[in-house]
């Protein structure tokens, strides 16, 4: 930083931000590490990336402004500012890597969710960076970044079907709980109209039974007094039978007057 200064204040000043985007990038990483729940770590990946796409314009920045003093430089600076200019490549192509990991491992963890573990999936192994110019450093970062972005739009969209499902789901949890609670009221319904059916039986028992006392009662005594007047009448000089109230006694003989004279 100090040399930089020396050489030109407007390198200096993009290489802090950029430092300070990097330190910034290597926090959020730390903390991306601690956060177990998938939409906290997606959210948490988005604003990384935000800070990665900063730290590229701002290298490109830093790229366009070594070439514009590069005729302005010895042969040592220009190297020195290759060299550092390499170097924020290198790191930021680390941070790229870093972040596609977690995309992709977010990813993994929702597609589990809906279909089970992947077999047999293996990563890409990437380039090294030592074998490789500036520009294929910077288009390669690019294209990391593009397939990170994918995978976050795609690991976005298993989330929102998720809170989708998780919706629907809901939804029909709520109604089976009104429909049971809708059964339990008619059971209890049926339970009281069966107690009252069931109590209204019995008294009706009650009362049939009664009445079959009394039909036995008056049949008796009807079947009673039957007797007496059929015994009355076959024996009607029978004193120890008494004359039933309301029945006129048996006529007696009678003589006729003429019969004297």
């Amino acid at each position: 930083m100090d040399q930089l200064s020396a050489i030109s204040e407007d390198l200096a000043e993009i290489d802090g931000h950029i430092a300070d985007n990097f330190r910034a990038l290597s926090n959020g990483f730390q903390k991306l590490e601690k956060i177990k729940d998938s939409n906290r770590q997606t959210r948490q990946l988005e604003d990384l990336t935000e800070k990665l796409r900063e730290c590229k314009r701002l290298i490109k920045e830093f790229d366009k402004e070594v070439k514009t003093l590069e005729n302005s430089f010895d042969r040592e600076t220009n190297k020195m500012l290759n060299e550092k200019k390499q170097s924020m490549i290198k790191e930021l192509n680390s941070y790229v890597g870093l972040k596609k990991q977690y995309a992709t491992n977010i990813e993994n963890k929702r597609i589990e969710l809906f279909e089970g573990p992947n077999e047999g999936y293996t990563e890409e192994n990437g380039l090294l960076a030592s074998s490789m110019t500036n520009e294929q450093l910077m288009d390669h970062g690019n294209r990391m970044m593009d397939e990170t972005d994918q995978a976050i739009e795609r690991g976005k969209k298993v989330v929102q079907d998720t809170i989708n499902v998780g919706t629907d789901t809901a939804a029909a949890l709520k109604a089976q709980t009104e429909q049971m609670s809708r059964v339990v009221n008619e059971l209890d319904s049926i339970h009281f109209s069966m107690k009252k059916a069931s109590k209204l039986v019995k008294e009706i028992g009650r009362q049939v039974a009664t009445d079959k006392c009394i039909m036995a009662l008056l049949f008796l005594i009807v079947i009673g007094v039957i007797a007496i007047i059929i015994v009355k009448l076959v024996h009607p000089d029978n004193k120890d039978i008494r004359d039933i109230p309301g029945l006129a006694p048996p006529v007696q003989n009678r003589r006729l007057l003429w019969s004297h004279n």
